[in-house]
């Protein structure tokens, strides 16, 4: 596969997470994000941008953070009890734990597609509609066909499964046609922001490929935050790479300089497999 060739208007960024000012404004603020699970402090001074579309990939070895910050983002992670957050989330400069934030409203505006494709047990159709009529997206009828096959043609998803919508149901489908689906599902509300935590971790290659591919094109027209633990698909798709160590981000540039010219000396220690 191609790998990732979108200019972006950002300069580099050196080994602290800091970033200099780029042409375009960003999309979400995270300045000195801290989380902590009961008495283990599980994110420590977290800062990024996010840019409108652009695709931002963490990487790092395992129960460092990636998932942690990645839940932040969409107010997911709050869920856990005995969670506490700190620091502040800002989109198009609005607080993101302001009092007044209408939460369900907020969230629309992230799809999420988990590493295990997770379709309801309903069908191809149902699937995809089924946020859409929540929040009155699309309207029964004409106007949700369209926008259900808007939304499977975006996951490169309809000419496999357009002559079974009503009649197949979403966990009949092969696993890869099944995490092409959840995106589909995820793309139903309109999303500004996809995240994705390790979204081809669990289906083969071939499968994987088309995930990537449809990666490549959402991220023309969306933010997309992917956490993966392949260095070469990370290579393939990001824009940008942001690396985590010990819950701590310890790197983030563009993808080309983080895997030419990495700065810190956790990023060139985890590129070579010294830490994972």
């Amino acid at each position: 596969m191609q790998e990732k060739s979108k200019a972006l208007p950002l300069k580099e960024t050196g080994p602290a997470p800091s970033q200099n000012a780029p042409q375009t404004p960003p999309l979400i603020e995270v300045h000195n994000l801290n989380v902590w699970y009961e008495d283990r402090h599980a994110l420590i001074d977290v800062t990024f941008d996010l840019y409108h579309d652009e695709v931002l990939a963490f990487i790092g070895p395992s129960g460092c953070g990636k998932t942690t910050a990645l839940k932040c983002l969409n107010r997911m992670l709050e869920e856990v009890p005995g969670t506490r957050i700190t620091g502040r989330i800002s989109m198009e400069g609005m607080d993101i734990f302001r009092a007044d934030l209408d939460l369900p409203e907020y969230r629309q505006r992230f799809g999420w597609v988990a590493q295990g494709p997770n379709p309801f047990a309903d069908t191809i159709y149902e699937n995809v509609a089924y946020g859409a009529r929540i929040h009155q997206i699309a309207k029964d009828g004409a106007d949700m066909d369209a926008h259900v096959e808007r939304c499977l043609r975006r996951a490169y998803l309809w000419n496999e499964v357009s002559a079974g919508l009503h009649a197949q149901q979403g966990p009949d489908l092969s696993g890869g046609q099944q995490q092409r689906l959840c995106i589909a599902r995820a793309l139903g509300t309109n999303p500004a922001v996809l995240l994705m935590d390790e979204p081809t971790g669990s289906i083969d290659p071939i499968a994987a490929n088309k995930v990537e591919k449809l990666i490549l094109d959402l991220g023309d027209t969306h933010a997309i935050v992917l956490v993966t633990h392949s260095m070469m698909e990370a290579r393939r798709v990001a824009d940008r790479v942001a690396m985590f160590y010990l819950g701590r981000l310890v790197e983030i540039g563009l993808t080309d300089q983080m895997f030419s010219d990495p700065r810190a000396a956790e990023t060139r220690s985890f590129m070579r497999g010294a830490i994972g």
